[in-house]
């Protein structure tokens, strides 16, 4: 049931991040919450989309930048310029 939220307020965050930023951040935030407060983690591919420092919703090229190193790719939030990085192959 708390994956389930987390998903709808992920998608949420998605679809009102155009017009309000800030309810996408608040969207984030609620499915932080809600997936601690259940102990449920949230998904790999939603955990990428929010920054890990200020948990605001990530949106290439909007509030984030992505680049390509040599061995990862770099996030970096452009909210409070701290950088997130993932491995690749």
């Amino acid at each position: 049931m708390a994956k389930q939220r987390i998903e709808i307020l992920f998608g949420l965050a998605e679809k009102e991040f155009g017009e309000h930023p800030e309810r996408s951040n608040r969207y984030v935030q609620l499915a932080r919450r809600i997936g601690m407060r259940h102990n449920v983690r949230i998904p790999r591919e939603f955990k990428r989309r929010m920054c890990k420092h200020c948990y605001s919703y990530l949106m290439p090229g909007a509030s984030a930048r992505v680049r390509l190193r040599k061995r990862y790719v770099t996030v970096t939030c452009l909210a409070c310029n701290r950088q997130m990085r993932y491995p690749y192959p």
